[in-house]
Order: structure tokens, then sequence, then C-alpha cells
């Protein structure tokens, strides 16, 4: 996260306490989702604010977007960058690089607490705070993230130029950044749990065309092997031999799904078993006023 890397690096000052600002419309979240219903919102004359880390979110870290109707083709930074500018164009606070902290409800008011000490609060809120990277919680994965494990082709591919890549999950996700990774690596290897991928047709052929693309399925990774300083290998099991064997490689990309971005909320909200906050047909939660949208549902 780009927040506590700066934090980290840099520190932080608390901000002494400011007056809390009131809305009509609080939107959590700035993807695509969160983007809509400020913009709806705005467009029907209430007070907005959206507060997020950064805008676009998770779409920022897509390599490539052409399922876009209308828009061939485009880049996750570029969707950004667009849907700041629609921001841009309607009477909405953009409340950008903030951390939602707390999430309460008083009175009817539903009260959002920031890092750094700023209070929103407003009758109505629009949970769109997305999901994050699923990890495969085996051996090694912890100690080795930001080591040679990576969750993001995107942002992280560069840093292994000519080397041998592992993409674990043969879903869209792990097909695309199979075929992302390819132009920058010596060799990439997807390893898929289930015996066939589960990419779109035309995701599998392009990545099947591919020279320096091998598929594995049928095939669990059980742990991340590293030498103390970044990885080196991880071992895998055939699901139906059984056997184990280690494989050499100098980089892992996670690529098994997302997982809500929903902890915040989960004492206040009703969520199912995936930690996804469950709505009706019309976006309300289980609070009145708390609507929800995008992939946290």
């Amino acid at each position: 996260d780009l927040l506590e890397k700066l934090e980290a690096r840099y520190g932080s000052v608390e901000l002494e306490a400011v007056e809390t600002k009131e809305y009509d419309v609080l939107v959590a979240g700035a993807g695509p989702a969160g983007a809509t219903a400020a913009i709806y919102s705005a467009r029907k004359g209430l007070k907005v604010a959206i507060i997020a880390e950064r805008i676009g979110g998770q779409v920022n870290e897509t390599m490539g977007i052409e399922n876009l109707i209308s828009v061939p083709q485009t880049t996750g930074k570029q969707l950004a960058q667009d849907l700041k500018k629609h921001l841009a164009e309607y009477h909405i606070d953009i409340l950008e690089n903030r951390r939602i902290e707390k999430v309460e409800v008083a009175e009817g008011m539903k009260v959002l607490s920031v890092k750094g000490g700023e209070t929103y609060k407003a009758p109505v809120l629009i949970i769109a705070t997305g999901a994050n990277w699923r990890k495969l919680n085996v051996p090694g994965e912890e100690k080795y993230i930001g080591h040679g494990v990576a969750f993001c082709p995107h942002c992280d591919g560069p840093f292994y130029k000519d080397k041998e890549v592992a993409v674990i999950g043969g879903g869209n996700s792990g097909v695309e950044a199979a075929i992302d990774l390819a132009g920058v690596c010596s060799k990439v290897t997807v390893f898929e749990f289930m015996d066939t991928l589960k990419a779109d047709t035309v995701l599998q052929e392009k990545a099947k065309s591919l020279p320096n693309v091998d598929i594995i399925t049928n095939t669990q990774t059980v742990e991340v092997l590293g030498n103390g300083d970044k990885v080196v290998g991880l071992i895998k099991k055939d699901r139906s031999s059984e056997k184990e064997e280690i494989f050499a490689l100098d980089g892992i990309f996670v690529q098994i799904g997302l997982t809500a971005n929903s902890t915040l909320f989960k004492e206040l909200l009703e969520t199912n078993r995936m930690g996804e906050i469950l709505t009706d047909k019309n976006g309300r939660t289980s609070v009145k006023g708390i609507y929800a949208a995008g992939d946290v549902t």
C-alpha cells in the first residue's frame, strides 16, 4: 500500500482535531463504482464527498483494459485519470490520500474518521471500497512479499526483466498477467489448481500462442522457497499423483482472485462467508442509509 510505504519512510504528523464536515452523501472508495455513485448523486443536486486513498483504486494496477464498452482499449492508469477528470466536472469534494480508520452510526448520521484526524458525516453512505489481492496462505509467501512474491504484474513486472516467473491462477487475471509478463520475462509458467483454465477463450488462445508461456494445470502451490533474501522457487504438487517437486524461478505473481475490502464494516453490516457486503437489488445493506456497490459486494 502506497500510504503505508510513504509513512514508513517519512513518518506522519497527527493533525489537530477539525470540525466535522457534513454532506448529503459520502462515498467511500473511488474506483469505477465509487466514481459512478458520486457522479450520479451530484447530478441529483446533492452535496457529495468521495473519500479514497487514490482515485481509480485497483484499476491503477491493471495493464490493459479491453472490455469497457465503447472503449476498445485503454490502460488502468488512463482510466483512473479519466475518472478523476469526470469527477472534477461536478461539485464533488474529492478527498484523495485519505485512509478511513473508523465508521460509526450516530443518530442516523454515518460518521467516517480518517487517519490524520479528519471526520466527515452524512445521512447516506455508499461503500465502494473494492477488493484486494487474495493470498495463497502457504509457508514462505508472507516472508517474501516484496522480495519475489508479487500481486501486481503491471507494477512489479519490470523488475523481472529477462527472468523466469510463475503466475499462480488461471482465471482472466492470471492469464492476462502471463500475457503481459511474457513481454518482459524470459519465461512465464502459469499454474492452475483446476484441470482446465478458467480464463476467457480469447485470452487462453493468446497466451498459448506465446513461445515463452507454459501452462500447467491440476497443480497446487504448497510452499514458497527463498534464500533468506529473495524467492528462488516454489514447491508444487500434482493433484492427480500427489507428487511434490521443486520448481526453480525468480518471481511469483499471485493471481487467485480478490478479497473484499470490508474489514471496517463487518461489525456494522451483514456480510457473506467471503466477507462481501450483502445488499438487496437496490444496493441497500442491512443498515438503513448505507449502500454498497462494486467488488466489495
